[in-house]
């Protein structure tokens, strides 16, 4: 009854410490995206600070996602220099609970997080910047003033009439949906045809539907249409492959999509390393909880919190960039994605377990 008692205790002041240090990650970077969504809005006419906002809420779960490992780090380390500092880790220790036992509380509320986090938190996250990107793409229209990332995304296609190349300023649905499109129209030679710009452009079978269309011809002034069908071979997979992002598919839709894109013989690599890495958040996030503790168990009498605060931060910075090298080198096409995806987490928490197993058992 006591070992269940103090359990329940030590896995609610992890919870709650890694909620705290996640709401205010949050907040910090509602305040930071709200002030840069201004920014570049400030030239839009009839634009309200509320759409503005609506925005930037919708935005905030895609951004903050990636941001829950380091939660729980920082949240893990804050629970138990907090513990250790009011003795309660001490007097646990003196009634005969490891520190194994004290910590199985926040490994499982770790793991459970990352699930919940895959199956529920990512597809909420990724569906929120879809509508997100809609309300952007309203924004972006040619007269609008609204000032973009710069980035935008390029297309080249290749159909009977000749080839054109295609750009956006945002995309919805992987492609599927454009906004802010350019295009520029190449003859059967290769020779400069002319330039058509629309609001949208939505991807039918066998064509690109463009509204709002502004056709620009050398030694002729622009002529205007509500409409246009440009023609196109291209299919939804081919446009997902040059539009999409790995980050923006659901987890619940990225087996389908690798599976697709294999079969219409296209690279499908960094859907398969988010999978791999998704399916990997919750042993990631227990790797969290390991390096933390493996930093965070000395007394508070012993000193040197500052250098233990720094060695967790450090510990955790040095996983996120291992992760990003082993990214990098998967979608290079040098290591596996599955290598890849669990090549840091098991690092992780192979490291914070020795530490432990040093400091516990000697």
């Amino acid at each position: 009854m006591i070992t269940g008692t103090l359990s329940r205790y030590f896995g609610w002041r992890f919870l709650s410490a890694v909620l705290a240090v996640f709401a205010g990650t949050l907040v910090l970077t509602a305040m930071i995206d709200f002030l840069e969504m201004l920014r570049r809005s400030a030239d839009v006419k009839d634009v309200s600070a509320l759409l503005v906002a609506q925005i930037t809420l919708l935005r905030v779960p895609f951004i903050t996602e990636r941001v829950m490992p380091f939660a729980v780090l920082v949240g893990a380390m804050f629970c138990y220099l907090n513990l250790s500092r009011r003795l309660e880790l001490v007097v646990a220790r003196a009634s005969g609970i490891s520190a194994w036992q004290f910590m199985a509380p926040a490994l499982a509320i770790a793991t459970l997080l990352g699930i919940a986090l895959t199956t529920v938190y990512n597809p909420i996250s990724a569906n929120l910047r879809e509508f997100s990107t809609r309300l952007e793409a309203d924004l972006s229209r040619p007269d609008s003033g609204f000032r973009g990332t710069g980035r935008g995304f390029w297309l080249r296609q290749r159909s009977e009439d000749g080839q054109a190349v295609i750009n956006a300023k945002s995309s919805r649905l992987q492609g599927i949906e454009l906004g802010g499109v350019s295009v520029f129209r190449f003859d059967a030679n290769g020779r400069f045809h002319d330039r058509i710009e629309a609001k949208s452009a939505t991807l039918e079978p066998g064509y690109w539907r463009l509204e709002d269309v502004r056709f620009y011809v050398t030694g002729a002034a622009p002529s205007d249409r509500e409409s246009f069908l440009l023609k196109t071979s291209l299919t939804p997979v081919q446009v997902g492959e040059s539009f999409a992002t790995p980050e923006t598919v659901p987890f619940w839709q990225l087996s389908s999509y690798i599976d697709h894109a294999e079969n219409a013989g296209l690279a499908a690599a960094g859907y398969r390393l988010q999978y791999y890495q998704l399916l990997a958040q919750p042993f990631y996030l227990a790797a969290m909880v390991l390096l933390a503790a493996s930093v965070s168990l000395r007394f508070f009498r012993f000193g040197g919190v500052q250098k233990i605060v720094l060695g967790g931060i450090g510990a955790g910075f040095a996983l996120y960039i291992l992760s990003k090298v082993t990214g990098d080198l998967s979608k290079a096409g040098l290591m596996g994605p599955l290598a890849a995806a669990g090549l840091p987490p098991a690092i992780g928490a192979i490291t914070g377990l020795m530490a432990l197993l040093y400091q516990e058992d000697g």
